[in-house]
């Protein structure tokens, strides 16, 4: 009895997983140039799209959490005209210096490195002309434009581990096939916290010339 209790959990924990993991969030919109599958490896060409972002100090974890309340303050209403945004995904992270914003929901650190800018991809159907303007002047609205990029996708949890093990693998894969690096790359997290670990999709992606 005790052994099919816990297989009929596991089962239902997995299938509550993959509805989590497969919520409907909007993403940036790419093209997929090449696809290594035995790597998990993608030359992507993203299209442009919107961003707001902030800027905040901690560490990578509290950082990433105190930027995610910012923003989800503004696109949860807290703008000129009190309307709610989608969410979308991913939620990401990037390590850099102060530099030209190139990446969707993310977090990026400038030259001092216990500060970070943290974003969100804005949903497709806005532009800077008709998206609801924030009333927090920490949020600020960019646009990005098309850039290509080579990114990893993995699972697992966000651990520094996990996240160091799959970027050596990336740029092992970029050195081997003679590719220029533009920029710092960034973490890409696509799943709420609760999610299972094995159920997750994580990415590190890069943009290259």
């Amino acid at each position: 009895m005790k052994k099919l209790s816990i297989i009929l959990l596991a089962m239902i924990f997995t299938i509550g997983g993959n509805m989590t993991a497969k919520a409907d969030y909007e993403e940036p919109k790419f093209k997929i140039l090449k696809e290594y599958k035995d790597k998990d490896i993608e030359i992507r060409k993203y299209e442009p799209y919107l961003i707001a972002k902030t800027e905040v100090t901690g560490d990578r974890k509290e950082s990433i959490n105190k930027g995610f309340r910012v923003l989800a303050d503004y696109i949860f209403g807290n703008n000129t005209v009190k309307q709610k945004i989608s969410m979308t995904a991913p939620v990401t992270q990037q390590e850099s210096v102060k530099m030209a914003m190139t990446t969707p929901v993310t977090q990026q650190q400038t030259a001092d490195d216990n500060k970070w800018v943290v974003t969100f991809k804005m949903p497709n159907k806005y532009d800077l002309e008709n998206i609801p303007k924030p009333n927090n002047d920490k949020v600020i609205l960019e646009k990005i434009e098309s850039y290509k990029a080579a990114a990893i996708t993995f699972s697992g949890l966000s651990s520094q581990g996990n996240l160091e093990e799959h970027e050596k693998e990336l740029f092992s894969f970029i050195k081997a096939n003679k590719l220029k690096i533009i920029g710092i790359p960034y973490k890409a997290f696509y799943n709420p916290p609760w999610t299972p670990w094995f159920l997750r999709r994580n990415e590190i992606i890069v943009q290259i010339e």
